[in-house]
């Protein structure tokens, strides 16, 4: 029964969290509807901070899939090199389950429907591939870096990623 208390406390959090959210816009609601004293000029609100957080584009029920299946998370893509690489990140939260991601007998590619692409990690003579393919470990994070010749994927696109049996569908290019 663990998907099941899983299930029930991801349900008790996500109820905390809508509550929480409507106590505070009934604050703020209420906050704005409220007369200003006599004699006072409202002053208007300081500029909101821009945040640097990124929401875990995989979460909910795709993103409890690649943690329990592939022993994965925080999968991202995202452009670099002036376009010319696509570099894909992951972190491992289980090294056992994610040594498929690591070995070198799969090899990685990186499908652009939209660009009708295939792109292929690199083998460079003196480097070899562009990925790390050493035994994974939980908590460190690891990249692969596909060859975008010609600039096919753009930001914005959604791919595919596959190494073997793995399939990260629906990333989105950063």
């Amino acid at each position: 029964m663990p998907n099941h208390n899983l299930l029930t406390s991801t349900r008790a959090l996500l109820l905390v969290g809508v509550l929480a959210s409507d106590v505070l816009v009934l604050r703020v609601t209420a906050q704005s509807q409220s007369p200003s004293p006599a004699g006072q000029t409202a002053t208007p609100a300081a500029p909101a901070t821009t945040s640097h957080y990124h929401p875990d584009r995989f979460a909910g029920r795709a993103g409890e899939y690649y943690r329990l299946v592939w022993g994965v998370g925080s999968l991202a893509v995202k452009w670099t090199e002036s376009g010319e690489i696509i570099k894909f990140t992951y972190r491992v939260v289980d090294a056992e389950k994610a040594k498929a991601l690591n070995d070198k007998k799969n090899e990685p590619s990186l499908i652009d429907p939209k660009a009708g692409v295939k792109l292929v990690v690199p083998s460079l003579e003196k480097v070899g591939q562009l990925r790390q393919s050493s035994a994974p470990e939980a908590g460190k994070s690891y990249w692969m870096a596909f060859s975008n010749k010609g600039r096919l994927v753009k930001r914005g696109d959604h791919v595919t990623v596959v190494i073997g049996q793995f399939r990260a569908e629906g990333l989105v290019v950063d």
